[in-house]
Protein backbone atom coordinates (compact mmCIF):
# COMPACT_ATOMS: atom_id res chain seq x y z
CA UNK A 1 0.00 0.00 0.00
CA UNK A 2 2.80 2.38 0.92
CA UNK A 3 4.55 1.69 -2.41
CA UNK A 4 1.30 2.27 -4.33
CA UNK A 5 0.68 5.61 -2.59
CA UNK A 6 4.26 6.71 -3.25
CA UNK A 7 4.08 5.77 -6.94
CA UNK A 8 0.72 7.49 -7.32
CA UNK A 9 2.11 10.64 -5.77
CA UNK A 10 5.12 10.56 -8.10
CA UNK A 11 2.90 10.13 -11.16
CA UNK A 12 0.52 12.91 -10.13
CA UNK A 13 3.38 15.23 -9.26
CA UNK A 14 5.25 14.59 -12.51
CA UNK A 15 2.00 15.22 -14.42
CA UNK A 16 1.37 18.50 -12.58
CA UNK A 17 4.96 19.59 -13.19
CA UNK A 18 4.69 18.78 -16.91
CA UNK A 19 1.39 20.68 -17.28
CA UNK A 20 2.74 23.74 -15.48
CA UNK A 21 5.96 23.61 -17.50
CA UNK A 22 4.02 23.51 -20.76
CA UNK A 23 1.70 26.38 -19.78
CA UNK A 24 4.57 28.57 -18.53
CA UNK A 25 6.63 27.85 -21.65
CA UNK A 26 3.67 28.71 -23.90
CA UNK A 27 3.04 31.97 -22.07
CA UNK A 28 6.72 32.93 -22.02
CA UNK A 29 6.93 32.23 -25.76
CA UNK A 30 3.91 34.46 -26.36
CA UNK A 31 5.49 37.28 -24.31
CA UNK A 32 8.77 36.92 -26.22
CA UNK A 33 6.91 37.11 -29.54
CA UNK A 34 5.03 40.18 -28.34
CA UNK A 35 8.26 41.94 -27.37
CA UNK A 36 9.68 41.13 -30.79
CA UNK A 37 6.84 43.11 -32.41
CA UNK A 38 8.94 46.18 -31.66
CA UNK A 39 11.57 47.61 -33.96
CA UNK A 40 15.23 46.54 -33.59
CA UNK A 41 17.40 48.42 -31.14
CA UNK A 42 21.07 47.83 -30.34
CA UNK A 43 21.76 47.85 -26.61
CA UNK A 44 24.97 45.79 -26.56
CA UNK A 45 27.38 48.64 -25.80
CA UNK A 46 29.02 49.49 -22.43
CA UNK A 47 28.57 45.98 -21.06
CA UNK A 48 30.33 46.63 -17.75
CA UNK A 49 28.11 49.61 -16.98
CA UNK A 50 25.02 47.64 -17.92
CA UNK A 51 26.00 44.74 -15.66
CA UNK A 52 26.64 47.15 -12.79
CA UNK A 53 23.21 48.73 -13.27
CA UNK A 54 21.53 45.33 -13.26
CA UNK A 55 23.28 44.23 -10.06
CA UNK A 56 22.60 47.48 -8.22
CA UNK A 57 19.04 48.21 -9.37
CA UNK A 58 17.46 44.82 -10.13
CA UNK A 59 19.36 42.58 -7.72
CA UNK A 60 20.34 45.13 -5.08
CA UNK A 61 17.02 47.04 -5.11
CA UNK A 62 18.92 50.35 -4.85
CA UNK A 63 16.07 52.63 -5.85
CA UNK A 64 13.68 50.99 -3.41
CA UNK A 65 15.85 52.10 -0.50
CA UNK A 66 15.25 55.77 -1.26
CA UNK A 67 12.39 55.18 1.19
CA UNK A 68 14.16 52.96 3.74
CA UNK A 69 11.16 51.40 5.51
CA UNK A 70 9.38 50.41 2.29
CA UNK A 71 12.72 49.34 0.83
CA UNK A 72 13.44 47.00 3.74
CA UNK A 73 9.97 45.44 3.57
CA UNK A 74 10.24 44.95 -0.17
CA UNK A 75 13.69 43.41 0.26
CA UNK A 76 12.31 40.94 2.84
CA UNK A 77 9.78 39.67 0.28
CA UNK A 78 12.41 39.67 -2.47
CA UNK A 79 15.06 37.81 -0.45
CA UNK A 80 12.47 35.41 0.90
CA UNK A 81 11.26 34.63 -2.60
CA UNK A 82 14.79 33.86 -3.79
CA UNK A 83 16.04 31.83 -0.83
CA UNK A 84 12.89 29.89 0.01
CA UNK A 85 13.09 28.45 -3.49
CA UNK A 86 15.98 26.27 -2.22
CA UNK A 87 13.43 24.46 -0.06
CA UNK A 88 11.06 24.37 -3.03
CA UNK A 89 13.79 22.56 -4.96
CA UNK A 90 13.86 19.87 -2.25
CA UNK A 91 10.07 19.55 -2.36
CA UNK A 92 10.11 19.17 -6.15
CA UNK A 93 12.79 16.47 -5.97
CA UNK A 94 10.89 14.70 -3.20
CA UNK A 95 7.79 14.72 -5.39
CA UNK A 96 9.63 13.27 -8.38
CA UNK A 97 11.68 10.64 -6.55
CA UNK A 98 9.14 9.67 -3.89
CA UNK A 99 11.49 10.69 -1.07
CA UNK A 100 10.93 12.88 1.97
CA UNK A 101 13.35 15.63 3.03
CA UNK A 102 15.92 14.47 0.52
CA UNK A 103 18.63 16.89 1.68
CA UNK A 104 18.36 16.00 5.38
CA UNK A 105 20.71 13.03 5.23
CA UNK A 106 23.45 14.87 3.36
CA UNK A 107 23.32 18.05 5.44
CA UNK A 108 22.92 16.48 8.87
CA UNK A 109 22.41 18.92 11.73
CA UNK A 110 22.88 21.89 9.38
CA UNK A 111 19.61 20.91 7.70
CA UNK A 112 17.56 21.91 10.76
CA UNK A 113 19.33 25.28 10.90
CA UNK A 114 18.78 25.82 7.17
CA UNK A 115 15.03 25.08 7.30
CA UNK A 116 14.73 27.29 10.39
CA UNK A 117 16.40 30.09 8.46
CA UNK A 118 13.96 29.59 5.58
CA UNK A 119 11.09 29.69 8.05
CA UNK A 120 12.41 32.95 9.46
CA UNK A 121 12.35 34.40 5.94
CA UNK A 122 8.89 32.91 5.36
CA UNK A 123 7.58 34.57 8.51
CA UNK A 124 9.08 37.87 7.32
CA UNK A 125 7.32 37.43 3.96
CA UNK A 126 4.03 36.69 5.73
CA UNK A 127 4.31 39.72 8.04
CA UNK A 128 5.25 42.12 5.23
CA UNK A 129 2.43 40.81 3.01
CA UNK A 130 -0.05 41.53 5.81
CA UNK A 131 1.33 45.07 6.13
CA UNK A 132 1.16 45.59 2.37
CA UNK A 133 -2.44 44.32 2.26
CA UNK A 134 -3.41 46.82 4.95
CA UNK A 135 -1.46 49.54 3.18
CA UNK A 136 -3.11 48.85 -0.15
CA UNK A 137 -6.69 48.54 1.08
CA UNK A 138 -7.08 50.56 4.26
CA UNK A 139 -4.56 53.40 4.10
CA UNK A 140 -5.36 56.17 1.63
CA UNK A 141 -2.25 56.29 -0.55
CA UNK A 142 -3.23 58.19 -3.73
CA UNK A 143 -1.03 56.24 -6.15
CA UNK A 144 -2.59 52.97 -4.97
CA UNK A 145 -6.18 54.22 -5.36
CA UNK A 146 -6.05 56.02 -8.71
CA UNK A 147 -8.47 55.10 -11.49
CA UNK A 148 -5.86 53.46 -13.73
CA UNK A 149 -5.73 50.61 -11.19
CA UNK A 150 -9.46 49.92 -11.28
CA UNK A 151 -10.40 46.34 -12.09
CA UNK A 152 -7.83 43.57 -12.45
CA UNK A 153 -4.69 45.62 -11.59
CA UNK A 154 -5.94 46.32 -8.06
CA UNK A 155 -7.25 42.76 -7.67
CA UNK A 156 -3.97 41.38 -8.99
CA UNK A 157 -1.94 42.89 -6.15
CA UNK A 158 -4.36 41.57 -3.53
CA UNK A 159 -4.37 38.09 -5.07
CA UNK A 160 -0.58 37.88 -4.97
CA UNK A 161 -0.28 39.14 -1.39
CA UNK A 162 -3.03 36.83 -0.15
CA UNK A 163 -1.55 33.85 -2.00
CA UNK A 164 1.87 34.43 -0.46
CA UNK A 165 0.36 34.54 3.03
CA UNK A 166 -1.54 31.29 2.43
CA UNK A 167 1.54 29.58 0.98
CA UNK A 168 3.61 30.49 4.04
CA UNK A 169 0.89 29.11 6.34
CA UNK A 170 0.89 25.85 4.38
CA UNK A 171 4.67 25.70 4.80
CA UNK A 172 4.43 26.12 8.58
CA UNK A 173 1.63 23.55 8.80
CA UNK A 174 3.62 21.05 6.76
CA UNK A 175 6.71 21.43 8.92
CA UNK A 176 4.80 21.41 12.22
CA UNK A 177 2.90 18.21 11.43
CA UNK A 178 6.14 16.67 10.14
CA UNK A 179 7.84 17.44 13.47
CA UNK A 180 5.01 15.72 15.39
CA UNK A 181 5.00 12.68 13.10
CA UNK A 182 8.69 12.13 13.80
CA UNK A 183 7.67 11.25 17.38
CA UNK A 184 4.92 8.80 16.41
CA UNK A 185 7.13 5.80 15.59
CA UNK A 186 5.45 3.72 18.30
CA UNK A 187 2.00 4.01 16.75
CA UNK A 188 0.67 0.47 16.25
CA UNK A 189 -0.97 1.27 12.92
CA UNK A 190 1.35 3.79 11.29
CA UNK A 191 4.63 3.31 13.18
CA UNK A 192 6.48 1.48 10.41
CA UNK A 193 5.43 4.02 7.77
CA UNK A 194 6.38 6.92 10.05
CA UNK A 195 9.79 5.38 10.82
CA UNK A 196 10.54 4.84 7.13
CA UNK A 197 9.19 8.16 5.87
CA UNK A 198 9.66 10.86 8.53
CA UNK A 199 13.32 11.05 9.41
CA UNK A 200 14.17 12.64 12.79
CA UNK A 201 15.30 16.17 12.00
CA UNK A 202 13.61 17.90 14.95
CA UNK A 203 11.39 20.98 15.01
CA UNK A 204 12.03 24.30 13.30
CA UNK A 205 12.18 27.95 14.32
CA UNK A 206 8.67 29.16 13.43
CA UNK A 207 6.63 26.01 12.81
CA UNK A 208 7.31 24.78 16.37
CA UNK A 209 4.75 27.35 17.54
CA UNK A 210 2.13 25.61 15.39
CA UNK A 211 2.74 22.22 17.01
CA UNK A 212 0.25 22.76 19.89
CA UNK A 213 -2.51 23.19 17.30
CA UNK A 214 -2.02 19.66 15.95
CA UNK A 215 -0.32 17.57 18.65
CA UNK A 216 -3.57 15.98 19.88
CA UNK A 217 -4.54 14.73 16.43
CA UNK A 218 -4.33 11.02 15.61
CA UNK A 219 -1.38 9.83 13.56
CA UNK A 220 -3.65 9.04 10.61
CA UNK A 221 -5.14 12.54 10.60
CA UNK A 222 -1.69 14.06 10.95
CA UNK A 223 -0.50 12.13 7.91
CA UNK A 224 -3.47 13.40 5.90
CA UNK A 225 -2.91 17.00 7.06
CA UNK A 226 0.83 16.89 6.40
CA UNK A 227 0.32 15.52 2.88
CA UNK A 228 -2.44 18.05 2.19
CA UNK A 229 -0.23 20.92 3.34
CA UNK A 230 2.66 19.53 1.25
CA UNK A 231 0.51 19.28 -1.86
CA UNK A 232 -1.22 22.62 -1.37
CA UNK A 233 2.10 24.35 -0.80
CA UNK A 234 3.81 23.00 -3.90
CA UNK A 235 0.72 23.19 -6.12
CA UNK A 236 0.26 26.77 -4.91
CA UNK A 237 3.83 27.58 -5.93
CA UNK A 238 3.35 25.94 -9.34
CA UNK A 239 0.11 27.88 -9.81
CA UNK A 240 1.95 31.05 -8.83
CA UNK A 241 4.53 30.30 -11.54
CA UNK A 242 1.72 30.27 -14.10
CA UNK A 243 -0.16 33.24 -12.68
CA UNK A 244 2.88 35.48 -12.46
CA UNK A 245 3.27 35.42 -16.26
CA UNK A 246 -0.12 37.18 -16.50
CA UNK A 247 0.54 39.48 -13.56
CA UNK A 248 2.44 42.67 -12.88
CA UNK A 249 4.75 40.44 -10.82
CA UNK A 250 6.41 39.39 -14.06
CA UNK A 251 8.89 42.10 -13.09
CA UNK A 252 10.44 39.51 -10.74
CA UNK A 253 12.09 38.05 -13.85
CA UNK A 254 12.09 40.93 -16.35
CA UNK A 255 13.63 43.52 -14.02
CA UNK A 256 17.03 41.95 -14.70
CA UNK A 257 17.13 42.21 -18.52
CA UNK A 258 15.22 45.49 -18.39
CA UNK A 259 17.81 47.20 -16.21
CA UNK A 260 20.65 45.64 -18.19
CA UNK A 261 19.33 46.99 -21.50
CA UNK A 262 18.23 50.36 -20.08
CA UNK A 263 19.16 53.58 -21.85
CA UNK A 264 22.53 54.77 -20.52
CA UNK A 265 22.39 58.21 -22.09
CA UNK A 266 21.70 61.26 -19.94
CA UNK A 267 18.07 61.80 -19.03
CA UNK A 268 16.55 64.41 -21.31
CA UNK A 269 18.63 63.45 -24.35
CA UNK A 270 16.17 62.61 -27.10
CA UNK A 271 16.92 60.33 -30.02
CA UNK A 272 16.82 62.16 -33.34
CA UNK A 273 15.15 60.51 -36.29
CA UNK A 274 17.69 59.63 -38.99
CA UNK A 275 15.32 60.69 -41.78
CA UNK A 276 14.91 64.17 -40.29
CA UNK A 277 18.62 64.47 -39.47
CA UNK A 278 19.53 63.61 -43.07
CA UNK A 279 17.09 66.16 -44.47
CA UNK A 280 18.26 68.94 -42.15
CA UNK A 281 21.92 68.24 -42.87
CA UNK A 282 21.19 68.36 -46.59
CA UNK A 283 19.33 71.67 -46.25
CA UNK A 284 22.19 73.19 -44.26
CA UNK A 285 24.77 72.01 -46.78
CA UNK A 286 26.78 70.05 -44.21
CA UNK A 287 28.04 66.48 -44.71
CA UNK A 288 25.32 63.91 -44.24
CA UNK A 289 26.33 61.60 -41.39
CA UNK A 290 23.37 59.17 -41.33
CA UNK A 291 21.99 56.59 -43.69
CA UNK A 292 18.25 55.99 -44.00
CA UNK A 293 17.03 52.65 -45.28
CA UNK A 294 14.06 53.03 -47.60
CA UNK A 295 11.15 50.62 -47.61
CA UNK A 296 10.50 48.28 -50.54
CA UNK A 297 8.09 50.82 -52.03
CA UNK A 298 10.74 53.54 -51.90
CA UNK A 299 9.07 55.38 -49.03
CA UNK A 300 10.68 56.26 -45.73
CA UNK A 301 9.23 54.79 -42.58
CA UNK A 302 6.62 56.33 -40.32
CA UNK A 303 7.50 59.41 -38.32
CA UNK A 304 7.14 58.54 -34.66
CA UNK A 305 4.83 55.78 -33.42
CA UNK A 306 1.15 55.21 -34.04
CA UNK A 307 0.99 51.62 -32.78
CA UNK A 308 3.19 49.24 -30.83
CA UNK A 309 4.98 47.97 -33.94
CA UNK A 310 6.43 51.47 -34.34
CA UNK A 311 8.00 51.31 -30.89
CA UNK A 312 11.21 49.41 -30.10
CA UNK A 313 11.37 45.98 -28.51
CA UNK A 314 12.77 47.66 -25.41
CA UNK A 315 9.66 49.84 -25.06
CA UNK A 316 7.47 46.73 -25.09
CA UNK A 317 9.76 44.91 -22.65
CA UNK A 318 9.44 47.88 -20.31
CA UNK A 319 5.65 47.65 -20.54
CA UNK A 320 5.84 44.03 -19.40
CA UNK A 321 8.34 44.91 -16.67
CA UNK A 322 6.12 47.63 -15.17
CA UNK A 323 5.43 46.90 -11.49
CA UNK A 324 2.36 49.19 -11.52
CA UNK A 325 3.68 50.71 -8.29
CA UNK A 326 2.66 54.20 -9.41
CA UNK A 327 5.82 55.98 -8.29
CA UNK A 328 6.08 57.47 -11.77
CA UNK A 329 2.54 58.84 -11.65
CA UNK A 330 2.98 60.09 -8.08
CA UNK A 331 5.99 62.15 -9.18
CA UNK A 332 4.45 63.44 -12.45
CA UNK A 333 3.79 67.21 -12.20
CA UNK A 334 1.10 67.02 -14.87
CA UNK A 335 -0.77 64.33 -12.93
CA UNK A 336 -0.31 66.22 -9.66
CA UNK A 337 -2.01 69.26 -11.18
CA UNK A 338 -5.06 67.27 -12.26
CA UNK A 339 -4.14 66.41 -15.85
CA UNK A 340 -5.18 63.03 -17.24
CA UNK A 341 -1.61 61.92 -17.89
CA UNK A 342 -0.47 58.92 -15.85
CA UNK A 343 2.90 57.42 -16.87
CA UNK A 344 1.83 54.15 -15.23
CA UNK A 345 -1.23 54.04 -17.50
CA UNK A 346 1.00 54.70 -20.53
CA UNK A 347 2.96 51.53 -19.74
CA UNK A 348 -0.13 49.45 -18.94
CA UNK A 349 -1.83 50.58 -22.16
CA UNK A 350 1.27 49.73 -24.19
CA UNK A 351 1.39 46.23 -22.71
CA UNK A 352 -2.34 45.64 -23.26
CA UNK A 353 -2.21 46.85 -26.84
CA UNK A 354 0.91 44.80 -27.63
CA UNK A 355 -0.80 41.66 -26.37
CA UNK A 356 -3.92 42.47 -28.39
CA UNK A 357 -1.87 42.96 -31.56
CA UNK A 358 -0.01 39.68 -31.07
CA UNK A 359 -3.25 37.78 -30.45
CA UNK A 360 -4.70 39.27 -33.63
CA UNK A 361 -1.62 38.28 -35.64
CA UNK A 362 -1.71 34.77 -34.21
CA UNK A 363 -5.42 34.31 -34.88
CA UNK A 364 -5.89 36.16 -38.18
CA UNK A 365 -2.49 36.43 -39.87
CA UNK A 366 0.01 39.18 -40.59
CA UNK A 367 -2.30 41.24 -42.82
CA UNK A 368 -5.11 41.57 -40.29
CA UNK A 369 -5.92 45.02 -38.88
CA UNK A 370 -8.48 45.64 -36.17
CA UNK A 371 -8.86 49.33 -36.92
CA UNK A 372 -7.34 50.33 -33.59
CA UNK A 373 -4.00 51.79 -32.55
CA UNK A 374 -2.09 52.66 -29.40
CA UNK A 375 -2.39 56.34 -30.29
CA UNK A 376 -6.00 57.47 -30.06
CA UNK A 377 -7.67 54.24 -28.94
CA UNK A 378 -5.55 53.59 -25.86
CA UNK A 379 -3.58 56.78 -25.23
CA UNK A 380 -5.32 60.06 -25.97
CA UNK A 381 -3.96 63.34 -27.30
CA UNK A 382 -4.87 65.00 -24.03
CA UNK A 383 -2.59 62.63 -22.14
CA UNK A 384 0.30 63.13 -24.55
CA UNK A 385 0.28 66.90 -24.60
CA UNK A 386 0.01 67.15 -20.82
CA UNK A 387 3.55 65.77 -20.49
CA UNK A 388 6.21 68.36 -19.59
CA UNK A 389 9.09 65.99 -20.55
CA UNK A 390 10.63 66.62 -17.13
CA UNK A 391 11.81 62.98 -16.72
CA UNK A 392 10.40 62.77 -13.18
CA UNK A 393 8.71 59.47 -14.09
CA UNK A 394 11.95 58.05 -15.47
CA UNK A 395 13.88 59.02 -12.36
CA UNK A 396 11.23 57.57 -10.02
CA UNK A 397 10.93 54.10 -11.59
CA UNK A 398 12.57 51.43 -9.43
CA UNK A 399 13.41 49.25 -12.45
CA UNK A 400 14.55 51.91 -14.96
CA UNK A 401 11.43 52.07 -17.14
CA UNK A 402 11.18 55.09 -19.44
CA UNK A 403 7.54 56.09 -20.18
CA UNK A 404 8.78 59.33 -21.74
CA UNK A 405 10.23 57.51 -24.76
CA UNK A 406 6.80 56.15 -25.65
CA UNK A 407 5.14 59.53 -25.07
CA UNK A 408 7.64 61.30 -27.33
CA UNK A 409 7.30 58.76 -30.13
CA UNK A 410 3.50 59.11 -30.07
CA UNK A 411 3.90 62.90 -30.04
CA UNK A 412 6.17 62.70 -33.06
CA UNK A 413 3.51 60.82 -34.95
CA UNK A 414 0.79 63.24 -33.91
CA UNK A 415 2.90 66.27 -34.86
CA UNK A 416 4.62 65.12 -38.02
CA UNK A 417 1.99 62.90 -39.61
CA UNK A 418 -1.29 64.35 -38.36
CA UNK A 419 -0.26 67.93 -37.57
CA UNK A 420 -2.20 67.41 -34.36
CA UNK A 421 -0.04 69.49 -32.04
CA UNK A 422 -1.58 72.30 -29.95
CA UNK A 423 -2.08 75.59 -31.81
CA UNK A 424 0.51 77.40 -29.73
CA UNK A 425 3.06 74.71 -30.56
CA UNK A 426 2.18 74.85 -34.25
CA UNK A 427 2.73 78.61 -34.27
CA UNK A 428 6.06 78.21 -32.54
CA UNK A 429 7.17 75.54 -35.03
CA UNK A 430 6.16 77.75 -37.97
CA UNK A 431 8.06 80.68 -36.48
CA UNK A 432 11.14 78.51 -35.95
CA UNK A 433 11.01 77.43 -39.59
CA UNK A 434 10.35 80.89 -41.03
CA UNK A 435 12.12 83.21 -38.62
CA UNK A 436 14.67 81.03 -36.85
CA UNK A 437 13.09 81.91 -33.51
CA UNK A 438 9.91 81.04 -31.58
CA UNK A 439 8.54 84.58 -32.01
CA UNK A 440 6.54 85.97 -34.90
CA UNK A 441 8.96 88.57 -36.19
CA UNK A 442 11.78 88.38 -38.70
CA UNK A 443 15.43 88.06 -37.78
CA UNK A 444 16.06 91.59 -39.06
CA UNK A 445 13.82 92.95 -36.30
CA UNK A 446 15.35 90.82 -33.58
CA UNK A 447 17.43 93.58 -32.00
CA UNK A 448 14.88 96.38 -32.19
CA UNK A 449 14.48 96.21 -28.44
CA UNK A 450 18.15 97.10 -28.05
CA UNK A 451 17.77 100.14 -30.29
CA UNK A 452 14.81 101.26 -28.24
CA UNK A 453 16.89 101.00 -25.08
CA UNK A 454 19.63 103.11 -26.67
CA UNK A 455 17.12 105.76 -27.68
CA UNK A 456 15.75 105.95 -24.15
CA UNK A 457 19.19 106.27 -22.66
Amino acid sequence: MQLFVTLLQQILFAGALAIVGFVVWSRVSFIAETIKLGKPLDRTDRKDERMRNMLLIAFGQRKMFEKPLVGIMHFVIYAGFLLINVEVLEIVLDGLFGTHRLFAGALGGFYTFLISFFEFLAFGVLAVCVVFLIRRNLLIIPRLFSKDLDGFPRLDANIILTAEIVLMLFLFTMNATDSILQTRTADSTWGVYVTDHYKPVGSFLISQFFIPLYKNMTTGNLLVLERMAWWLHIVGILSFAVYVTYSKHLHIALAFPNTYFANLEAKGKFTNMDAVTKEVQGMLGVPVTVQVAEAADGQIGRFGAKDVQDLTWKNIMEAYTCTECGRCTASCPANLTGKKLSPRKIMMDTRDRAEEVNRNLTSHGANFTDGKALYGDYITKEELWACTTCNACVDACPVNINPLEIIMELRRYASMEESAMPNSWASMAANMENNGAPWAFSSSDRFNWAEELKAKS
